[in-house]
């Protein structure tokens, strides 16, 4: 029986028939772990937020971290997959400022990478030639293109990567931001357009509000900005 409080967000034509297309949310990443209380350990000291940790009688166990301001979770522990511990590479996590990012993980007492952007095409997934990856981040941080790299105790990678902003047609639905910082951040890019918006102009705009509104829904959804 069809679950009557799915939502339709979009209908699809098919040999003349509407069928329903719901949303579809990526939710959680599973992780192999060979020690789950060392693993638990580690994504603590990241300041991850655990959301649960549920042994079962059966030896299963499942351990459930959020990384801040996102809408994806992470889950291991016991009798969960298959896979070799440590084989989970290369797992993105954006950041708005990946100088900043980095820090905090030095602070937290995290073996972190330098700041680097690559030199070839790929290079942030190719951990052993360093020579590919040019040291510091991207001219004028150009969006999408500096990294730097962490690897948890099983050896399951993260990849830290630097956005700013996104490219046309990636964030759909409301404006949002992932932490008090990161709107702090959007704020002050507006205002320093908003700054050079009333150098051309010659005036002060009493429209401000709105002007950065404008500007920080288009800059976030890869828009053109305004002038």
């Amino acid at each position: 029986m069809a679950n009557p409080t799915l939502e339709i967000r979009d209908h699809e034509v098919s040999s003349g028939a509407r069928v329903m297309r719901v949303d579809t949310r990526l939710e959680v990443l599973l992780i192999p772990v060979a020690d789950v209380d060392r693993a638990k350990q580690f994504y603590v000291k990241l300041g991850w937020r655990l959301d649960a940790d549920f042994p079962f009688d059966n030896g299963f166990r499942v351990v459930q971290f959020t990384p801040p301001g996102s809408g994806c979770s992470v889950q291991f522990g016991s009798k969960m997959t298959s896979a070799a511990p440590g084989s989970a590479q290369g797992n993105y996590l954006v950041v708005s400022d990946i100088e900043a990012a980095r820090a905090e993980l030095l602070t937290r007492g995290v073996a972190v990478s330098e700041v680097f952007h690559p030199g070839t095409p790929g290079a942030q997934f190719r951990p052993g030639n360093t020579n590919d990856r040019a040291s510091g981040p991207a001219a004028a941080h150009a969006s999408y293109s500096s990294f730097a790299t962490f690897s948890d105790p099983d050896g399951n990678s993260w990849l830290l990567q630097e956005v700013t902003t996104r490219l046309p047609g990636r964030v759909a639905g409301d404006t949002t931001y992932g932490s008090v910082t990161e709107l702090a951040q959007a704020l002050r890019r507006a205002e320093a357009a908003h700054g050079q918006h009333e150098a051309r102009t010659g005036q002060a705009d009493p429209n401000w509000p709105d002007w950065y509104a404008d500007y920080m829904i288009r800059e976030q959804s890869g828009a053109t900005l305004p002038q």
